[in-house]
């Protein structure tokens, strides 16, 4: 028992290091981001002991305004994702397999759920494109962006690591950043649940109900 605690806690440390598909850096992957451990992992799911608190976040939606992330979304089911739009695989992938499980909950369960996406590329996410590319997904998805070093701060907060936007020599925009997804419960508002790019739309299906009442998947 012991051996398969230390395994999953090296698993969910060695994923908190991992960049996405979207880029990777050396630099990153050396340094530790957070301590996690862990008190159990599904097929999909792992259930963090110690828990996350929710990331200290005042960003802007997709309609300009001001939001105050442990204020709006407190009490709440709420899912945290950090990529870019321009990514050309795991971010899309991810927020459309969220979105399709989305769809298999019951309709108060599904308005109970927050998903949260906050851009890791905000001179090209403004706004207007971050509402755009996220209503594509699923129009109730929140969209966040705001200034660099603040977006960064605050995924930290919750062991994931991403890079400043670069530019490759064939010009393309990179950005660099973990790619998990971490679930806040309703009952305590503390990140408890996290899920790795892998993780299906049946999964997330499987899962969303417990979450949404702040239960372990």
């Amino acid at each position: 028992m012991v051996k398969k605690s230390v395994l999953a806690a090296a698993l969910v440390a060695a994923a908190a290091l991992t960049l996405s598909a979207c880029g990777s850096s050396d630099n990153d992957s050396k340094k530790p981001i957070a301590d996690i451990s862990v008190e159990a992992k599904t097929q999909a799911a792992t259930v963090l002991d110690q828990p996350f608190t929710k990331p200290n976040l005042v960003l802007t939606d997709t309609h300009g305004k001001k939001y105050d992330l442990r204020e709006e979304t407190k009490g709440k089911p709420t899912l945290i994702y950090f990529g870019y739009t321009n990514c050309p695989d795991v971010c899309p992938l991810i927020m459309s397999n969220i979105a399709i499980a989305k769809k298999s909950l019951p309709e108060a369960d599904r308005d109970k759920l927050q998903v949260v996406f906050v851009t890791t590329d905000p001179e090209r996410d403004t706004p207007a494109s971050l509402g755009t590319w996220l209503k594509s997904q699923d129009p109730s998805f929140i969209g966040l962006t705001g200034d660099f070093p603040t977006i960064q701060a605050g995924a930290r907060q919750i062991g994931i690591g991403i890079d400043a936007p670069k530019k490759e020599k064939d010009g393309t925009v990179v950005s660099m950043h973990g790619s998990q997804v971490i679930a806040f419960s309703p009952k305590t508002d503390q990140g408890y649940v996290l899920y790795s790019e892998d993780t299906t739309p049946e999964d997330y299906a499987k899962d969303l109900p417990k979450i949404v009442k702040g239960e372990k998947p």
